[in-house]
C-alpha cells in the first residue's frame, strides 16, 4: 500500500502541481510565475480551489474531477436552460440556479448572468470540495440556500470525523512538506477538522436535490421519494449508495486512507472511503478539454478551449504530420503551435479515458437499479396470420426513489426500445425508435410534427412531462412549467391561494411516470398480423434507452449542433438482450 500511496502521490502530485499554477495564472496573470507566489495567492483566497485538497486527497480529487457535482458550473445545457427560463420568466428567478450549480461564485456576489470566462476560476468548479466541507450548519429544504464558511486553505473543514491524524502531520511539517499557516513552505494545509455529522446524512442533500422552482412546481423530487421509500425505512442513506463501492447499491465501501501527504499514508490505510464520483445517471456534454477537471487544461481559458477543433483531430499524430506548407491550416493563435496543440490533445485523452470509466460507472448504476422480464405471451402461442400480443415487465429494483428521479419535467429520459426480428433478418416492427433528430416519435418530435416519420403508439416511456393550461384548449404537454398566454410576455402569475393547497400552482402540473421504489410496470404492446408473414426463428431485441435530454427541448432553450451530437453519443442502452421464438 506505501508503495502505491507514493506512486500514485507521484503521478498527481505532477497533475497537481500544473493545476496549481494554473489556477493561480488565471486569477493573476501579472504576478511572477512562480510557484510560491501561486502558492500564497491561493492560500488567501477566501474560497479554496479543489486542486488545493487534491494534493492529499488525490483519489477524492480524481473521483470528484469526472462527477456531475464538478460538471454542475461548467455544463453548457445548464447555462442554456437557465438563461432561458431567466428570460421567459422575464428574470424573477434571479440567482435561483446559480446557487446551486455556483454557489461559491453567487456568495462571492457574482453576476448571474456573468459568463464562465468572467466568473472566478473556483466559480466554474461548481459543487467543488468546499461546497460541502466548509458548510458549518444543518439545512434541510431550502431551494439551495446554504452558507459555505469563507477562509483560506488554514481554515478547518467540516466532515464525519475529526481527522485523527492530522495532528501528527501538523507536528512534523518538514517530514510531510506542508505548510500549516500562510508563509510557511511547503503545500498548505487545512489545520483542523470539526465533526459535521449532517454531511453523512441523506439531509445534507435535501437542499440542492429538493427544489421548487417559479411559482411552487417542484423540480428536483428526490428527497420526497427517499422520505417515503423501504432505504429510508431501513436506514440506508443517499451517501450509502452514491458513494458506495458498487454504483447505485447500498453495498459498502472502498476502503482507501484518508490522505496520502507527500507520499506518506497517513491514518489506517483501510480506512472506509467515499466515493466522490457520486453514481448516477447524468453525463456530461461539454468540449472534452473544459471537462472533466483536469488541472493541466487551465493553462487555456475557457475560450481558448471553445476555439480547439477535437473532432478535427488536432494535435494528434495523424494530423499534425498531414499538415504541409503547400496546404496551410488558419488556426487560431492560442493554437499555432505544434507544440501546444498537442499538449491540448494529452489533455483531451487524460479526459476521455475518465469519461469512458465514468460511463461504465453510469452503467452499472443504471443495471443495478432496474431490471426487464420478458417477454411474455399472455395470449396464445405466435403464430402466422394472427396478432402477436406480449409485454415485458420493467421494475425498479432500486429501494430509495424513482426510476427515473431527479430533475424532472423535461429531463431524463428513459424508455423502452423493442424490435421485432424476422427469420431473414429483416426488422419488421419496432417501438421505441427515434427520430433524424434522435427524439421518440411522441408529440414532441419534430419529424412527426412533419410528418416523416409515424408517431409511436405503443411508446413505454417513463419520462416526467409538465402539464399547463394555456390560452385555449385542454392541458398541453409543456417542456418547461411555464404556460404562454396573450400578453406578449409570459408572466408567472401567483395563485390567489397558497400552493400547498393544490398542491402545485394553478393551470400547471406534473405528469408522473416513473416507477417508484420495488414497483413495476408492464409495456405492453400488439404486432399486427402482416408483419409475421414467414415461418421461422424470429427474435424481440429489447433495451432501455437512458439520455440526459431530448433534443427538442436542448432546441427550445437554443443549444448548439455540438451539444445534440454530444448529448445522443453519450446515451446508453441498458439491458439489451433478444429473445428467440418460433413461428409455424
Amino acid at each position: 500500500m506505501l508503495f502505491f500511496a507514493r506512486a500514485l502521490t507521484v503521478v498527481f502530485g505532477s497533475f497537481i502541481g500544473l493545476g496549481l499554477a494554473g489556477v493561480a495564472l488565471a486569477q493573476t496573470a501579472d504576478r511572477p510565475a512562480s510557484n510560491d507566489v501561486h502558492a500564497a495567492v491561493l492560500s488567501e483566497n477566501a474560497f479554496p480551489s479543489a486542486v488545493e485538497c487534491g494534493a492529499c486527497h488525490q483519489r477524492i480529487f480524481q473521483e470528484w474531477a469526472a462527477s456531475s457535482h464538478a460538471y454542475a458550473s461548467i455544463s453548457p445545457m445548464f447555462h442554456k436552460f437557465e438563461q432561458a427560463i431567466n428570460d421567459l420568466s422575464s428574470g424573477t428567478i434571479g440567482t435561483f440556479c446559480v446557487r446551486c450549480h455556483q454557489q461559491v461564485g453567487t456568495q462571492r456576489g457574482e453576476a448571474r448572468e456573468l459568463p464562465l470566462w468572467d466568473r472566478s476560476p473556483v466559480a466554474r468548479e461548481g459543487i467543488t470540495c468546499i461546497t460541502c466541507h466548509r458548510v458549518s450548519a444543518a439545512f434541510g429544504k431550502v431551494n439551495g440556500e446554504r452558507h459555505i464558511e469563507p477562509g483560506s486553505i488554514h481554515e478547518p473543514v467540516y466532515s464525519t470525523g475529526t481527522a485523527d491524524n492530522l495532528g501528527k502531520v501538523l507536528l512534523n511539517p518538514e517530514e510531510f512538506d506542508v505548510a500549516p499557516a500562510p508563509g510557511d513552505k511547503g503545500r498548505p494545509i487545512h489545520v483542523g477538522a470539526v465533526a459535521f455529522e449532517q454531511v453523512g446524512e441523506s439531509e445534507f442533500c435535501a437542499s440542492c436535490h429538493q427544489v421548487a422552482v417559479n411559482l411552487g412546481i417542484k423540480l428536483e423530487v428526490v428527497w420526497e421519494q427517499y422520505r417515503d421509500s423501504p432505504a429510508f425505512r431501513a436506514g440506508v442513506t443517499c451517501q450509502d449508495c452514491h458513494m458506495s463501492k458498487n454504483p447505485g447499491t447500498a453495498s459498502g465501501y472502498d476502503a482507501w486512507p484518508t490522505a496520502i501527504v507527500n507520499g506518506r499514508v497517513v491514518g489506517d490505510p483501510n480506512r472506509k472511503h467515499s466515493n466522490h464520483g457520486f453514481s448516477g445517471p447524468g453525463y456530461p456534454i461539454a468540449h472534452p478539454g473544459l471537462f472533466p477537471f483536469n488541472p493541466r487544461s487551465l493553462r487555456w481559458s475557457i475560450k481558448d478551449w471553445l476555439a480547439f477543433d477535437y473532432r478535427a483531430g488536432w494535435g494528434t499524430p495523424a494530423f499534425e504530420a498531414a499538415l504541409t506548407a503547400d496546404k496551410p491550416t488558419n488556426f487560431p493563435a492560442v493554437w499555432s503551435k505544434r507544440s501546444d496543440r498537442e499538449e491540448a490533445r494529452l489533455v483531451i485523452l487524460q479526459n476521455e479515458d475518465a469519461l469512458r470509466e465514468k460511463e461504465k460507472e453510469r452503467r452499472i448504476a443504471m443495471e443495478n437499479a432496474s431490471r426487464i422480464d420478458g417477454p411474455f405471451f399472455d395470449g396464445k402461442p405466435p403464430a402466422r396470420g394472427e396478432d402477436l400480443r406480449l409485454r415485458y415487465r420493467i421494475t425498479n429494483i432500486n429501494t430509495g426513489h424513482n426510476l427515473p428521479s431527479g430533475s424532472l419535467g423535461a429531463q431524463p429520459e428513459i424508455w423502452l426500445n423493442v424490435a421485432l426480428i424476422d427469420p431473414d433478418g429483416k426488422n419488421v416492427w419496432e417501438s421505441g425508435y427515434v427520430d433524424s433528430n434522435g427524439d421518440m416519435a411522441d408529440i414532441h418530435s419534430l419529424d412527426v410534427a412533419d410528418g416523416k416519420i409515424a408517431f409511436d403508439t405503443q411508446l413505454f416511456n417513463l419520462q416526467t412531462k409538465f402539464l399547463t393550461t394555456n390560452v385555449k384548449g385542454t392541458d398541453r404537454e409543456m417542456a418547461l412549467p411555464v404556460q404562454f398566454d396573450i400578453d406578449q410576455l409570459p408572466f408567472l402569475r401567483p395563485a390567489t391561494q397558497p400552493t400547498t393547497v393544490l398542491n402545485h400552482p394553478p393551470f400547471i402540473r406534473m405528469e408522473g411516470r416513473s416507477i417508484p421504489p420495488l414497483g413495476y410496470r408492464d409495456a405492453n404492446y400488439s404486432v399486427p398480423a402482416d408483419r409475421l408473414t414467414k415461418p421461422g426463428t424470429y427474435s424481440l431485441q429489447v433495451r432501455l434507452r437512458s439520455r440526459a435530454e431530448p433534443i427538442y427541448f436542448m432546441r427550445f432553450v437554443g443549444a448548439t449542433r455540438e451539444m445534440e451530437q454530444r448529448i445522443n453519443e453519450m446515451m446508453i442502452d441498458i439491458h439489451p438482450y433478444a429473445a428467440a421464438f418460433e413461428v409455424r
